[in-house]
């Protein structure tokens, strides 16, 4: 029996990168967990075969962020599959807003297009998720946002990309006071540098040293290392923690 057994969790985006590590860990901890892609039906889809292959319990649920109807969408999705899959379980414990796109180029670089689209992506589809799933969410559960060290680092080459997780802190922040009342707890976590498909650059070795340089232990995080923190939130070890920021970027430019 693991710390989150008898419990059910939603992690968008989980089909790959940090999302999938989170999914994995969460079903290894006792979760049913949904997984939730965007196009990819077939990673998600083996995401949650090799959760089962290890015990673990998950249905793939696919919905498109970004664009008119989505988190009603995304609902929707859920509950059917939730229905047909679920063991009898309804409702709720464990909201991870994970999915997020990037958004490359300094300020004078970055289109009108290229900035609503991410901040539609990033921000108004977790807000919307949340905002149509708070009657789905049971009292004592918990919202996990995924954030980014961007928001305390500055790098002017992802400025759109970072002012999308900034505001994710404060949807973080505000939700907490708002929901500490029914017992639910809202924290963000922070990557750094995380080597996953969304980073290809990281083949190149000077690249990666580079990566690697800014985390106080000297090398790149993996998608485990963000997994057994958002683990943590999740559990009722960290019932007493509500409305934070979690650092996990490694120690990452402490000395700057």
């Amino acid at each position: 029996m693991g710390s989150l057994a008898g419990r059910t969790a939603l992690v968008t985006g989980g089909s790959r990168g940090i999302g999938r590590g989170v999914a994995e860990r969460l079903a290894r901890e006792g979760a049913l967990v949904a997984v939730h892609y965007g196009s990819n039906r077939e990673a998600a889809e083996q995401v949650v075969k090799g959760i089962r292959a290890d015990g673990g319990r998950a249905f793939a649920i696919g919905a498109e962020l970004g664009v008119p109807g989505d988190a009603q969408a995304l609902w929707a999705a859920f509950d059917a599959a939730l229905a047909e899959h679920g063991e009898g379980a309804t409702g709720l414990d464990i909201l991870v807003n994970n999915a997020g796109i990037g958004a490359h180029g300094r300020i004078h670089e970055v289109t009108e297009a290229d900035y609503d689209r991410v901040f539609a992506v990033n921000v108004k589809a977790p807000f919307f998720i949340v905002r149509q799933g708070l009657d789905r969410l049971r009292d004592g559960g918990r919202i996990i946002n995924i954030s980014s060290g961007a928001t305390r680092i500055a790098f002017p080459a992802i400025t759109a990309y970072s002012m999308t997780k900034g505001a994710l802190d404060i949807l973080t922040l505000t939700l907490a006071q708002d929901l500490g009342p029914r017992g639910i707890t809202v924290n963000s976590v922070s990557p750094g540098i995380v080597a996953t498909d969304i980073n290809p650059w990281l083949a190149d070795p000077d690249a990666h040293a580079e990566a690697a340089a800014y985390s106080v232990f000297g090398r790149v995080g993996r998608p485990s290392d963000i997994a057994d923190v958002v683990a943590f939130v999740a559990s009722d070890d960290a019932r007493w923690i509500t409305g934070q920021t979690l650092d996990a970027t490694g120690g990452s430019s402490l000395g700057v």
